[in-house]
């Protein structure tokens, strides 16, 4: 026989072989044991065969092997490790409850919990932080915050002393998509920027992916922050809360139907504002925020879901200035299990975020916001042990209101004046592939098409050479361009159209049980845009659709890392490096008027960013001394070149650094566990100090100083750092029902580092000496909580 016949022969009997194994599938949902609340990210692994799977977003996984008696491993941050022996001779359902570290199982054994790295899967530039970690974590004040515990991981930085949004890998806080329970949270922050909008009580999982982001993704460039709410006790009736120095806290849960539904409601406000007026002050500053959530299992195939959110922020001066700000949330959920292999969850998504203004002192209100309503239907298809499919449409329709600015009294006669509302719709639809290629090579590839119309009812200005900002070659200065006339669009109609193809690839490959390579690629499209002049989003800050002139961000990125544990998984480290290059980054034009302006592309020019570095991640994750050390060095720069020879563009044209770049990034977390009762935790950051740009020189004007200023941001903030401390007291560890409680100590900045929020120069009245003055938010602070559950 001709040798390539036989060796053909022999590819066909090996392909046979592999197939003709009878295979069954194991499948099921994995929760807490104390609760029924589904886990989401758990690892089942089964060591005979190296093979592995995780659960999904509703604590349900599935995995297809041969014939035959396993033991299966399941393990969970902050939940014990079990191992349990399963005799697989048909398709298997399975569901495993877990227990906490503080509780104890008796039909299965017991190992130590694993948080080590995963070197196993395709995936990375992802960081998952249990609620347990967080809340060891000082921060201000003694709240607990879900977003300041990012700030320690690699690759992430915050906008500002005291500042709202976060920064991932030299990107903008507006490029970041902010999910809870799936919908869009437009502004995080509350009190602009001291705390966050997410109440850790009612918080079940936390996943960051700062590259490698699946195809199920969307519509922001720079990274994914990925956050559900908690589903409820559907066992028991628990009430669990906080009183702090400022704010305070309260969640209950319990079932609805014992062990078929749940509800949770939470809420939260702080308080301070209550001692401004015992000391005649009128000045006023608070939030409240609601969470809420409801679920029935129908069946063993269907479960639904409601759940919601509604946050505000309330400000003011005396009489003179009032101002109000907030998101809304409401998601209704159908997770359907078609077969073993087949899960789906559709989604109905609605959000709202709102902005209110009023200032006496001038007679108006402004109110603005942006609505969307969003359809999301998604499937998880486990093909076979070693392929998995998931693959899904979405429907994004926005309602943006630019700004209605009308009197502050309403019988004064003057009409209200509403900027032109804008209308977008953006449906998209993904396919992603995970598969194993071999016992050492995983993939995880896919691909998303999205589309974005700018719709009508809306009048378009037109401009020469269609052109709305133009250089003047005199004063070498970018100026506005007038209009030379309007088009009209009908309600609906299509203003501009785009769309785009983003693929998404990661590939691992694992040189043994403990040590891996990984490379990802992807590409994001960001159709929203955030008109700020500002490094830190603003609650005045105002979105906006592309259109004509304001195109979509494009970001493509490359990373490669490698991943290792050591001792028995006891100790991970994980280092990688990034490049990022963003297309049509916007910038804006010196002297640009953001605020109710009606023809933003008058001010708007189209640029570009990038961003590299390396960052570095150890962590020891066993023991009573757990935490990690983390480092980044990277660099972000933008550049807005002349559109043609005659004209200079931003800093002549040339790469300056971007308002987010912070060349180094160095952080340590840890958490000692003293005694029973005794607990404490650390943290240290420090980051190189932000770009600003300071005046160079000065001038008289009509007997005034006026100040020049250089080129962009070719100055820096000095360093930021901070050193936190906490302690835990738990009077009594060993109680496990009835009244629990805590006391939790913290120091904020223990050696009252004075951090600039920024710099701003003057003369000195007395001296007439030009002087700069430093703008410092927090010193050291120290805060007190008193939390108990029942």
């Amino acid at each position: 026989m001709h040798p390539k016949l036989s060796f053909s022969f022999f590819l066909i009997f090996v392909f046979f072989s592999a197939f003709s194994q009878e295979k069954y599938t194991l499948s099921g949902t994995i929760s807490a044991a104390n609760s029924n609340e589904t886990l989401i990210g758990v690892n089942i692994y089964i060591p005979e065969i190296k093979a592995a799977t995780t659960t999904n977003e509703y604590g349900f996984y599935s995995i297809t092997i041969p014939k035959g008696t396993y033991k299966v491993q399941i393990s969970s941050l902050s939940f014990q490790t079990i191992e349990q022996t399963v005799s697989l001779d048909k398709n298997t359902k399975i569901n495993f409850p877990l227990s906490s570290n503080e509780e104890q199982l008796q039909e299965v054994v017991i190992t130590d919990n694993r948080t080590a790295t995963n070197t196993r899967k395709a995936e990375m530039s992802v960081n998952k932080l249990s609620i347990a970690a967080i809340k060891k974590m000082p921060v201000v004040m003694g709240e607990v915050d879900v977003l300041k515990s990012i700030l320690l991981l690699p690759g992430v930085t915050n906008a500002g002393e005291g500042a709202s949004g976060f920064n991932v890998r030299g990107g903008g806080a507006d490029q970041n998509l902010i999910l809870l329970d799936e919908a869009m949270i437009y502004n995080s922050s509350h009190v602009f920027g001291f705390f966050s909008v997410f109440n850790p009580d009612a918080i079940k999982d936390l996943k960051l992916y700062k590259g490698g982001i699946p195809a199920r993704f969307g519509g922001r460039s720079a990274s994914v922050l990925d956050i559900y709410q908690k589903d409820g006790n559907s066992k028991d009736f628990h009430v669990n809360g906080g009183i702090g120095l400022i704010s305070s806290r309260l969640l209950a849960e319990g079932p609805i139907v014992k062990d078929k539904g749940s509800f949770l409601i939470g809420g939260r406000t702080s308080y301070a504002h209550l001692f401004l007026k015992l000391s005649d002050n009128d000045n006023v500053a608070y939030f409240y925020d609601l969470n809420a959530k409801l679920n029935y299992k129908l069946n063993a195939n269907n479960t639904l879901y409601l759940s919601g959110y509604f946050g505000r922020d309330v400000f003011s001066l005396s009489d003179q200035f009032e101002n109000t700000y907030g998101n809304s949330t409401l998601n209704l959920r159908w997770n359907h299990l078609f077969s073993d292999k087949l899960f789906s969850n559709l989604s109905l998504i609605y959000s709202d975020y709102y902005y209110g203004l009023d200032l006496d002192i001038v007679g108006f209100k402004w109110d603005s916001g942006i609505k969307n309503y969003n359809l999301k239907y998604d499937f998880k298809n486990y093909v076979s042990d070693n392929f998995k499919l998931n693959y899904g449409i979405n429907a994004i329709y926005y309602d943006f209101n630019p700004g209605k600015i009308r009197p502050s009294d309403e019988k004064s006669g003057i009409i209200a004046d509403q900027l032109e509302k804008k209308k977008a719709f953006e449906p998209a639809l993904y396919i992603d592939a995970e598969q194993d290629l071999s016992k050492s090579i995983s993939l995880t590839y896919g691909i998303r098409y999205s589309m974005f119309y700018r719709l009508g009812e809306t009048n378009v200005n037109i401009y020469e050479n269609d052109q709305a900002v133009v250089f003047n070659p005199e004063l070498q200065i970018y100026e506005k361009a007038k209009p030379i006339g309007t088009k009209y669009y009908g309600k609906n109609k299509t203003v501009a159209d785009y769309n785009n193809l983003e693929p998404r690839a990661t590939i691992a490959y694992k040189f043994n049980d403990n040590q891996s390579v990984k490379a990802s690629y992807n590409r994001m499209v960001q159709y929203l845009q955030l008109i700020t002049n500002t490094s830190s989003p603003t609650p005045l800050d105002v979105w906006t659709p592309s259109d004509n002139f304001i195109k979509p961000q494009l970001t493509d990125q490359v990373a490669l890392g490698y991943f290792r544990n050591f001792k028995n998984e006891a100790y991970s480290l994980e280092v990688e490096t990034f490049y990022k290059k963003t297309k049509n980054r916007l910038d804006y034009i010196d002297g640009a008027d953001l605020i109710a302006n009606r023809a933003l592309e008058q001010i708007i020019l189209n640029g570009q960013l990038r961003s590299y570095g390396l960052e570095v991640m150890f962590r020891k994750n066993e023991g009573r001394l757990n935490g990690w050390i983390s480092y980044t060095l990277s660099k972000s720069q933008q550049q807005t070149p002349g559109r043609n020879a005659t004209e200079s563009g931003i800093n002549n044209g040339e790469w300056y650094s971007s308002g987010y770049d912070k060349t180094h990034n160095f952080a340590v977390t840890g958490s000692y566990k003293f005694t029973d009762k005794w607990s404490f935790g650390g943290n240290f950051a420090l980051q190189s100090g932000q770009p600003v740009t300071y005046p160079d020189g000065q001038y008289q004007y009509q007997g005034i100083t006026v100040p020049s200023f250089g080129l962009r941001n070719g100055n820096r903030l000095p360093a930021y750092h901070h050193l936190d401390l906490s302690a835990t007291y738990v009077p009594k560890p060993t109680k496990k029902k009835g009244w629990q409680s805590e006391w939790v100590f913290s120091i904020y900045n223990i050696y009252n580092r004075s951090n600039a929020a920024s710099i701003s120069f003057r003369q000195n009245d007395e001296t007439g000496v030009n002087e700069a003055v430093r703008l410092s938010i927090f010193g050291i602070v120290p805060g007190v909580s008193y939390n108990f559950k029942f």
